[in-house]
């Protein structure tokens, strides 16, 4: 089975949605439809769809500031891994990067997902001197009537 990838639309919503969730992404303090409607409106970010006979199988969100491209919402649906697919959803982010000139690209991955890491540094990512630190900012008020 080959993989096609396409920019999503916001049509896509509940199914990667549904695709994150069994992927076990989905954290209660993000906006899952709010992340897809930045990434895929954004200047420097979009989300990709990797799709098999017209069904959502993969995603993965990429987004840069310039120097630094990131990678997110990297998904494959439970029945179709260990098929390349997550592979080629890392290719396709890494690609749209370097098209835009971007030198370097970053992913974060969960305190005690092995199965990740593990993942990513098979694909070449190592583990970066850095910490992370960040912060939920409150919700702004939509100020239009």
């Amino acid at each position: 089975m080959d993989i096609r990838i396409v920019a999503a639309t916001e049509e896509h919503g509940t199914a990667l949605i549904s695709l994150w969730e069994e992927a076990e992404l989905l954290r209660p303090w993000n906006d899952a439809r709010a992340d897809i409607r930045r990434a895929i409106t954004g200047p420097s970010s979009d989300l990709l769809l990797g799709m098999v006979d017209g069904q959502l199988v993969a995603s993965v969100m990429v987004g840069h500031d310039g120097h630094r491209g990131w990678l997110y919402y990297l998904a494959v649906a439970q029945e179709a891994r260990r098929r390349g697919f997550g592979r080629a959803m890392v290719q396709a982010g890494t690609s749209w990067l370097e098209q835009r000139g971007v030198p370097k690209v970053q992913l974060m991955v969960r305190d005690g997902n092995e199965q990740a890491r593990d993942f990513y540094r098979a694909l070449g990512f190592e583990r970066q001197r850095v910490e992370v630190l960040g912060m939920v900012l409150p919700q702004t008020l939509d100020a239009s009537p």
